[in-house]
């Protein structure tokens, strides 16, 4: 068994120290603490991701931008076909995942008009048996 050196047993020791703290100041207020430290962090890499994104064609990152706006997760399972008129197409695996994203489309549209000049107006959610061979061989 691997022993601990003292820079690590003194990290343990200031991570569960700073734990005991924000666990008495009350729940409400560390979780106050943690999403404040988070939202620095989000902020930085939005700026990082945008001044990438504006290396792009303006049409393609509402496109690119699809993986950010919805999530590994999500974008695991979907994907970003093209863009054009303001309608961004995404294609999604089945219905109940066409279903579920049409719910959350307003948020991802905000996401997304935060990167892409070009704004997207709505997405449109194709399954993917839909697609025609043509569009299957283009994407």
């Amino acid at each position: 068994m691997r022993q601990t050196s003292l820079a690590e047993q003194d990290e343990l020791r200031s991570g569960a120290r700073l734990g005991t703290m924000l666990e008495s100041l009350g729940p409400q207020t560390a979780s106050n603490f943690m999403n404040r430290d988070f939202a620095h962090v989000r902020s930085g890499l939005e700026k990082v991701i945008g001044s990438g994104l504006r290396q792009i064609s303006p049409a393609e990152r509402p496109v690119l931008a699809w993986p950010l706006a919805c999530g590994s997760k999500v974008g695991a399972r979907t994907r970003a076909l093209d863009f054009a008129g303001g309608v961004l197409r995404v294609e999604v695996p089945d219905v109940g995942w066409r279903v579920e994203l049409q719910a959350l489309a307003p948020q991802y549209v905000a996401v997304i008009n935060r990167y892409a000049p070009e704004k997207v107006k709505r997405i449109d959610f194709v399954l993917a048996g839909a697609l025609s061979s043509e569009e299957r061989r283009r994407f």
